[in-house]
């Protein structure tokens, strides 16, 4: 297996610490609203990681985060706390915030096949470890106490631009926003610890500390959550391209400061989604989220198969003809491995053969693009029988979990009942009664069937 490691800019190859063990971190999602597509693309390429180490062999132990404290606007420990923001603009409380858009999030991973962590932990639940270590940190001169918060002193890390490998003044203060510069720190780049000085007067999740009553700096969790459920030794840490800075810089810098050596051997990072105005967020254009894709008639997997067409280090515009495209090429290819019928033993020689190439793709940098071209080349050859075509579908699905040979099961009974709403649906649009035709649509939604209309008539798919 080859990685391109983000720590050293190269192609290497992967060796864990622990043999047949992985030990894998992921940044996990912060919970104040629904996750976009963009967002999910980083999941969808990290489940194909840990599928494809899984697959060649590998033990994988993932562990993600759930940030429901302490994650500002700005990664740079400025703006609006984001869980105030969400309960504000709901009228909820936070931990009814969290609790929802945790739930949402999960059920996005369903609808796209993405495989949950085998732990997942809530940065809310993590408070005395954080606390233990920040003590630690400012024991060994590495942090320090300024204007009643803790901050991390990256001038006592000599390595901390290591990860970035860019001029530091090149970088902006804040990272993704343009905001003003803290006073109360040493140099522009350290980073909050612990927040007691808060201007948030109305903070609710807050909590007794050696430094008075406040919560942890966003960056702090990752790290103790990784140390304390993989070890002082972890293999790989996954994220989006735009947490190298300074979230994952800031990660190395104090893991590395409290544990004394080396924390993570390989950084691998997905490039974003973007729009047809920039990188893809939930405060600019439409919001789209899979929920969204579903209620336009949309497979999720059709969307994950258009991200696994495209290599996770490359940039991915969206548009929905791009998304008609991947769609329209997913159908002819589930129709294809659908109508493959058994018809004898399988061939393990050409069995073998497909499994290689197939696997070294996924070897080469995950590049699922060219394993979706063995699977294409597979379904193509008229050397092989239905039977070893049957066995390697399935076997790659494992790492490409598009629900290849999996059918639509729709009783007669549900089967006469959807005909009928769209029937119909059908004579209402005839008699311009378009208020009535879009709510049996809507009932059919939230029946888990999507419509979708073409010049042919109309056609449904299920989707739960």
């Amino acid at each position: 297996m080859k990685i391109y490691n983000t720590l050293n800019k190269k192609i290497e190859k992967f060796v864990p610490h622990n043999g047949n063990v992985v030990n894998m971190y992921t940044c996990g999602p912060t919970v104040y609203n629904y996750a976009h597509i963009g967002n999910l693309r980083t999941y969808i390429f990290e489940d194909i990681l840990e599928k494809t180490l899984n697959y060649i062999g590998y033990e994988v132990k993932r562990v993600m985060n759930i940030t429901d404290v302490g994650h500002l606007q700005s990664d740079g420990d400025t703006g609006e706390d984001k869980m105030l923001l969400g309960a504000k603009r709901e009228n909820k409380s936070v931990y009814e915030i969290a609790d929802f858009y945790t739930e949402a999030f999960f059920k996005d991973f369903e609808k796209l096949n993405i495989k949950k962590p085998s732990i997942i932990s809530k940065a809310s639940d993590n408070i005395d470890k954080y606390i233990k270590v920040i003590e630690k940190l400012i024991e060994k001169d590495y942090a320090y106490i300024s204007n009643g918060n803790v901050y991390f002193d990256i001038s006592k890390y000599p390595d901390y631009y290591k990860l970035v490998g860019r001029d530091p003044k090149e970088l902006i203060i804040g990272a993704r926003d343009s905001v003003g510069e803290d006073v109360g720190k040493r140099n522009p780049f350290d980073f909050v610890l612990w927040f007691t000085n808060s201007k948030f007067e109305n903070q609710i999740m807050k909590w007794d500390s050696p430094w008075g009553v406040g919560y942890p700096g966003w960056h702090i969790e990752c790290s103790i959550i990784a140390v304390n459920n993989l070890g002082e030794y972890l293999d790989i840490h996954c994220g989006g391209v735009d947490n190298i800075f300074p979230h994952h810089t800031n990660e190395i810098a104090q893991s590395e400061c409290y544990l004394g050596h080396k924390w993570c051997n390989y950084w691998v990072h997905g490039e974003h989604l973007n729009s047809s105005e920039g990188k893809m967020s939930k405060s600019k254009g439409e919001f789209l989220t899979v929920d969204l894709l579903i209620a336009k008639g949309y497979n999720p997997l059709a969307y994950r198969f258009m991200c696994l067409q495209s290599h996770y280090r490359k940039q991915l515009v969206f548009s929905y003809d791009s998304l008609d495209t991947a769609s329209n090429a997913y159908s002819k290819l589930k129709s294809k491995t659908l109508s493959l019928i058994n018809d004898g033993d399988v061939n393990d020689e050409k069995f073998n053969y497909y499994k290689n190439v197939f696997k070294g793709a996924l070897e080469d940098d995950l590049n699922t693009s060219n394993a979706l071209t063995c699977l294409f080349d597979l379904l193509k050859d008229n050397e092989i029988n239905n039977s070893t075509k049957i066995s390697l579908v399935k076997d790659f699905d494992n790492v490409l979990s598009l629900s290849l040979l999996k059918k639509q099961e729709v009783d007669e009974k549900l089967s006469s009942k959807i005909e009928d709403m769209i029937n119909k649906r059908n004579e209402y649009k005839m008699n311009k009664e378009y208020e009535k035709a879009d709510n049996i649509r809507n009932e059919l939604l939230n029946m888990g069937v999507v419509i979708k209309d073409s010049k042919e008539g109309t056609s449904y798919e299920i989707n739960k």
